[in-house]
C-alpha cells in the first residue's frame, strides 16, 4: 500500500472528508443564510435543514454509507432546536461548541490514563489489538498523536468560543469552512507522520493455537509445520 493510500485509509477511519463535509456544511450555510436574509433565524434554519437532508439523499442514491450523513442530519437538527428555543441564532453552534470541548477532554484524559484514544480506535482495525500498551514507544507515538487530535478540538474552541460571545453568526459560518477539513486533513496528516515513524506492535501469537497445532500433527501423523518449512528449505 502506497503511503497516500494509507492517509487516505487512516482519514477514513477518523471520519473522512465526507463526513466532515455532511457535520459541517449546514453549519455553513446556516450563517451565509442567516447573512443573507438579513439576520432572520427561521429562513437560515431551513437552509440548514434542507442542506443536511439534500446529503442524506446523496448518499443513499450513490449507495454508500449513511452513518455520517444521519449523524450529520440529527447534529443539525439538535442545532435547530437549541436555536429555536433560544431565539438566540448564534446558540445554533453552541452544540458543536460543547462537543468539541467534550473531545478535547476526552482525549486529553485518555492520555493521563495511559488509554491513548487513537490507540484505542485504531490499534484493533490496523491488527495490533491492544498489544502497543505494552510496547513504550508506540503507546507514546499513540500518545502524541491523541494530543494532536486534542489540539484540533482546542482550536476549534479558541475560535468559536469568541465569536459564539460576540454573536458574530455569519463568522461562525464561515469560519466553519476552515475548521472542517482544511484542519481536519492536516491533524490527519500530523497523526500519519508521529504513527509511521514507530512500527505497529504486532499481536503476540497465542499459546491455545500452538497446542491445538501440535495435538492436530501428532495425532493425523503431518510434520509441524516449522518442520516442513525447513524441509523445504534444504531442497
Amino acid at each position: 500500500m502506497t503511503e497516500a493510500a494509507q492517509r487516505e485509509g487512516l482519514a477514513e477511519l477518523l471520519g473522512g472528508p465526507r463526513g466532515i463535509v455532511d457535520a459541517g456544511l449546514p453549519g455553513v450555510l446556516f450563517g451565509v443564510a442567516y447573512a443573507a436574509f438579513g439576520q432572520q433565524l427561521g429562513p437560515a434554519l431551513w437552509v440548514a435543514l434542507g442542506s443536511a437532508a439534500v446529503l442524506f439523499v446523496i448518499s443513499l442514491v450513490q449507495r454508500r454509507s449513511v452513518q455520517h450523513s444521519i449523524a450529520g442530519l440529527v447534529g443539525v437538527a439538535i442545532m435547530a432546536l437549541v436555536a429555536r428555543w433560544t431565539g438566540q441564532a448564534e446558540a445554533f453552534y453552541l452544540p458543536s461548541i460543547l462537543k468539541n470541548a467534550g473531545y478535547a477532554a476526552a482525549y486529553a484524559l485518555s492520555v493521563l490514563v495511559r488509554w491513548p484514544l487513537l490507540g484505542v480506535f485504531l490499534g484493533p482495525v490496523l491488527g495490533e489489538g491492544f498489544n502497543w500498551r505494552q510496547d513504550p514507544a508506540r503507546r507514546r507515538a499513540y500518545a502524541r498523536a491523541s494530543w494532536v487530535w486534542c489540539g484540533m478540538f482546542l482550536v476549534r474552541l479558541l475560535v468559536q468560543i469568541p465569536l459564539y460571545l460576540a454573536g458574530a453568526v455569519a463568522a461562525l459560518g464561515i469560519a466553519g469552512i476552515f475548521l472542517g477539513i482544511p484542519l481536519f486533513a492536516l491533524t490527519v496528516y500530523i497523526t500519519w507522520v508521529v504513527l509511521r515513524a514507530v512500527p505497529m506492535t504486532k499481536h503476540a501469537p497465542d499459546p491455545t493455537d500452538e497446542i491445538a497445532d501440535a495435538e492436530s500433527g501428532a495425532t493425523t501423523g503431518a510434520a509441524p509445520a516449522s518442520d516442513v518449512v525447513g524441509r523445504e528449505d534444504l531442497l
